[in-house]
């Protein structure tokens, strides 16, 4: 007797294997070589597992396993899993910086779905630019769609400590420069911070963006912090497999899901668990691809008021492993309730509320109550001014409070192999009070928007005991840093923004309160000085460089390519026989 499931409506893989004509023979025939008997053929929905294992990918090593208990999962709802690959961003490996093909695995993401005789969507990521790029081009398709997370990897262990992954790599190098440890620590070290499977265990972009994906209500409850290598991530694959089956009943697309009211959701948790200034550029550009108007504005108005309820590293304490035995993401949001859209939807079928409403924590050191907050700001605070007239993001949680108002004398290094060559020259002139500015590090400078913007101190001033001074670029940081760093300067130096103006010397004025960044010059200093003003020469002529580089929007905007924004549905294709 057939399990299959009916639906209300013709499905896309109809157009596919429903033929009774040289075509369906044609797209029956080779899949049959696989061992797929004809009754799968049927009419049963069509599920693409999108994967994005791949061995250059460490986060995401699991996924072949992971993938098969997704395929268990539709078999036992009745569907038709067909798991195919996508372009894997590893952010351990890639240079310059995997910002730089986001877009391009996105599209890749698009075309293969729009493409293939899919009815519905599992979305398998994991490492950073994984779950933006999936959620970007699965939303320009806007298909039936759930999110699996890969999961964080177990904590790390180190000398009777925890470590994190990324915080403690910073931590480690600034402590090598001042000799507080030695190479031989180091290496000892990095063979006990990355312990198993799974993307970082910090609240770095990783983690943060797992977490998005669970407000947003793409994936199911307790996406974001099972840990990569524990037994109930499996089960989760399975389930969230059996789940992708019943959104094509439903016909559930992405754009019932990814509402106004899902993003300031989202927004809100990101201020509660001091999630990544990454966050910010990727939600904008989902946004973007699913007709949603998201802004910066938005970003500020929501997170002002929002305090950091998680005491995880790099803010804090504890790591992801932690969160999850707490209660995780579900336990955040029934904390922060009062500040939710009770009733967005989500990919089961029931409103955000419903799944979390009965959350328990189960340890409040870790997710602390409301009222009584880890830290009183949690949100990501958008900085303007002269020198930022787009706008610029700093996270407070992450910040020294002395530091957030201050003013102090540039020190400015052009590009990243200026700022390598001369940081830790003896003779920089610098102090603790100056602020260091990095320049052409943004979407187009570099190219690709890298995590640099965290560069380390100068190590004459780490010599001293200083553990942070302010740093304003155009560029991005890691999600397990930390510090007082103003990021995303927008417009960028390269596109000709006020950043590219700075000369040492010039006086600079953060003030975080007042959302406030401000080159001390006169406008007329600063229009002369833009006469002077001269673009870098292109990154490239030809290929994926070339047309990021031409198309690439500003960081204000989510960084996708203009002629991506929006989306094409996933209307079946011509023939290709």
């Amino acid at each position: 007797m057939s399990t299959t499931p009916k639906t209300s409506r013709p499905l896309r893989s109809v157009a596919w294997f429903g033929r009774n004509d040289r075509d369906g023979l044609v797209h029956r025939s080779w899949m049959k070589n696989q061992g797929i008997p004809h009754d799968q053929f049927d009419g049963r929905p069509v599920i693409g597992i999108c994967n994005t294992w791949s061995q250059a990918t460490p986060c995401n090593a699991h996924f072949r396993e992971l993938a098969q208990h997704v395929r268990d999962g539709v078999l036992d709802a009745g569907g038709f899993p067909i798991e195919f690959p996508v372009m894997s961003l590893g952010e351990t490996l890639m240079r310059p910086t995997t910002m730089l093909f986001r877009n391009q695995a996105a599209m890749d993401v698009e075309e293969s779905i729009r493409a293939n005789p899919f009815d519905g969507i599992v979305l398998m990521m994991g490492c950073d630019k994984t779950t933006p790029s999936l959620l970007m081009g699965a939303a320009s398709c806007n298909l039936p769609t759930i999110g699996l997370s890969g999961g964080p990897m177990l904590n790390g262990k180190f000398r009777g400590h925890d470590i994190g992954s990324g915080t403690h790599v910073w931590k480690f190098t600034e402590m090598l420069k001042t000799g507080e440890m030695t190479m031989g620590d180091v290496i000892e070290a990095e063979s006990c911070m990355s312990r198993s499977a799974g993307h970082c265990m910090t609240m770095g972009t990783a983690s943060t963006m797992a977490s998005m994906v669970e407000a947003l209500g793409m994936g199911l409850p307790t996406n974001a912090a099972i840990p990569a290598v524990d037994s109930r991530r499996k089960l989760l694959a399975r389930m969230v497999g059996r789940r992708s089956v019943g959104i094509v009943e439903e016909d559930l697309t992405m754009s019932k899901i990814l509402t106004k009211e899902a993003f300031e959701n989202a927004i809100r948790v990101n201020g509660a668990i001091g999630g990544s200034t990454n966050a910010v550029v990727h939600l904008l550009a989902i946004a973007g691809r699913i007709g949603v108007k998201l802004t910066l504005d938005d970003w500020d108005r929501l997170g002002r008021d929002m305090p950091c309820l998680v005491d995880l590293m790099p803010s804090g304490r504890f790591l992801m492993e932690d969160f999850y035995y707490a209660g995780g993401v579900p336990v955040v949001m029934k904390e922060i309730g009062k500040y939710l859209h009770q009733d967005a939807l989500t990919v089961n079928g029931k409103t955000i509320w419903e799944n979390v409403s009965e959350a328990v924590n189960w340890n409040p050191e870790v997710i602390t109550p409301l009222d009584r907050p880890f830290k009183a700001e949690g949100g990501i605070a958008v900085l303007r001014g002269n020198l930022a007239p787009d706008g610029a993001v700093l996270k407070p949680s992450a910040a020294t409070p002395r530091l957030l108002k201050h003013t102090g004398r540039a020190v400015v290094f052009e590009n990243i192999d200026d700022l390598n060559r001369r940081i830790d020259d003896p003779n920089l002139d610098v102090d603790e009070q100056c602020i260091l500015v990095l320049k052409n590090c943004g979407p187009k400078g570099y190219p690709g928007f890298p995590e640099v913007g965290n560069f380390a101190l100068p190590a004459k001033i780490l010599k001293k005991g200083v553990t942070d001074m302010i740093r304003v670029s155009d560029a991005r940081m890691s999600g397990t840093a930390y510090g007082t760093v103003v990021l995303h300067t927008s417009p960028e130096a390269a596109a000709g923004g006020p950043l590219a103006l700075v000369q040492n010397g010039d006086m600079i004025e953060l003030d975080v309160p007042q959302r406030r960044l401000q080159l001390v010059i006169t406008d007329e200093e600063l229009a002369r000085r833009r006469t002077q003003w001269k673009p870098q020469p292109p990154h490239a002529d030809r290929g994926w460089v070339k047309i990021f580089c031409d198309h690439v929007m500003q960081a204000d905007k989510g960084m996708d390519l203009d002629f991506l924004v929006g989306s094409s549905g996933a209307p079946v294709g011509k023939e290709s026989h």
